[in-house]
């Protein structure tokens, strides 16, 4: 098989990663004029000096501001409300600093702005499916979490939550971020719980984008060096007291970078179709999902390979992932694939990730989760799971 077969890749944002890259904000703000939407969470950030320092950067570049928190996963009446709110002000760009859900409604608000009209014209599945027009304003991404990899992305994910929930994405091109500063210091405050979740989603996404149907040399080379990344930094950005837990954070955060480029390009897999149901009916946070789901979703994905596919690349992938993450030989593909699924295991058990029955689901719900999963994301899974197979996923969870 030639590993060169065509591939596209997607627009990117500039990107300036390094610890106290923050610093080089208002100079990149002030590229698209004067007056911003700063879109920030609820609390952690304006708790730390950085805050205050950041806020004297913007006026010391004479940047005038108007700040907007988003609290929880945002929802389409979020993006609304800010986008009504905010309209009249005839700003020059929106800065989302925060963690995944914070980039998601800052991007979506970026979108809107200017056309005005609500996400739910554009919101896949469930919106009026009204093509994108634009135009949207410039937007500048810096996560402060190292997880969900927003700050690549071309897709705000929004939700509503409930029996007849969904979490969607409000998908575009030119939502993608004009700039994306990823200081990986930012992650000191962040607690050893949070740490924990995020990192598992970036993880999630770097192995699920390595094994897609998409999957390129390009974004191979990506997901092998997060992983590489995640591997060595983890463990010491999650225990705070490590002596080397700065340098772990700069690992974590160059992983999840990494992740969100390859999952922007290539797509990604089963624990990120069943994440966008379980999301929707249950108040799971999106990581947990991601680090609950990811070795029993590598077990079952590795034994239908070897039952409907056993000469195709995922399981020569999911071989080496077991060897890299692992640092081990192996005397078979079979024993690296094993080994790859016992190393998960023992992660999900280390970090105590909740089972799914915490969050209120029931083995009745199984069916419905399973029914509302075959989103995009399904569609890059390296083969496609039946109903069964995804239902004994959940249940191994549960």
């Amino acid at each position: 098989m030639n590993p060169f077969k065509a591939f596209h890749i997607a627009r990117l944002p500039e990107i300036r990663f390094g610890s106290g890259s923050l610093d080089t904000l208002p100079e990149a703000i002030k590229r698209f004029g004067r007056r911003i939407l700063l879109v920030t969470g609820r609390r952690s950030l304006q708790k730390t000096p950085r805050w205050q320092h950041l806020l004297n950067g913007l006026d010391d570049a004479d940047i005038e501001w108007h700040t907007l928190s988003v609290s929880g996963e945002p929802s389409p009446e979020t993006v609304d409300d800010a986008v009504a709110s905010y309209r009249e002000l005839t700003l020059d760009a929106v800065v989302g600093i925060g963690g995944g859900s914070v980039l998601d409604a800052a991007k979506a608000i970026a979108g809107l702005l200017r056309p005005g009209n609500s996400v739910m014209d554009h919101l896949e599945g469930v919106g009026r499916g009204l093509p994108y027009e634009g135009p949207a304003l410039p937007f500048v991404a810096v996560p402060t979490t190292a997880g969900t990899g927003s700050e690549a992305t071309k897709n705000a994910v929004l939700s509503r939550q409930g029996m007849d929930g969904f979490k969607k994405s409000f998908r575009d091109d030119r939502l993608i971020a004009a700039i994306a500063i990823v200081d990986p210091s930012l992650l000191e405050t962040c607690p050893k719980p949070l740490i924990a979740a995020n990192g598992m989603d970036a993880f999630t996404q770097l192995l699920e984008s390595y094994v897609s149907l998409r999957a390129s040399p390009f974004t191979d080379a990506l997901a092998s060096s997060g992983m590489q990344a995640f591997r060595d930094g983890f463990w010491q950005a999650w225990n705070a007291d490590d002596p080397l837990a700065q340098q772990g954070y700069q690992k974590v955060a160059y992983a999840s970078l990494c992740s969100g480029i390859t999952l922007a390009q290539c797509g990604l897999g089963s624990v990120h179709g069943l994440a966008s149901p379980l999301g929707a009916f249950f108040p799971i946070p999106h990581g947990v999902v991601c680090g609950t789901l990811v070795a029993a979703a590598t077990r079952i994905n590795i034994a239908a390979l070897r039952e409907r596919d056993p000469k195709g690349p995922a399981l020569r992938k999911y071989a080496e992932a077991g060897i890299l993450l692992s640092g081990r030989m192996f005397n078979s593909e079979a024993a690296a694939q094993d080994g790859l699924v016992d190393l998960l295991e023992d992660w999900t058990e280390r970090l105590e990730l909740p089972r799914l029955n915490e969050f209120g689901m029931q083995e009745k719900d199984i069916e419905r989760v399973v029914a509302n999963c075959r989103g995009g994301s399904m569609q890059t899974n390296p083969l496609i799971l039946n109903d069964n197979e995804l239902s004994e996923l959940l249940h191994n969870r549960l």
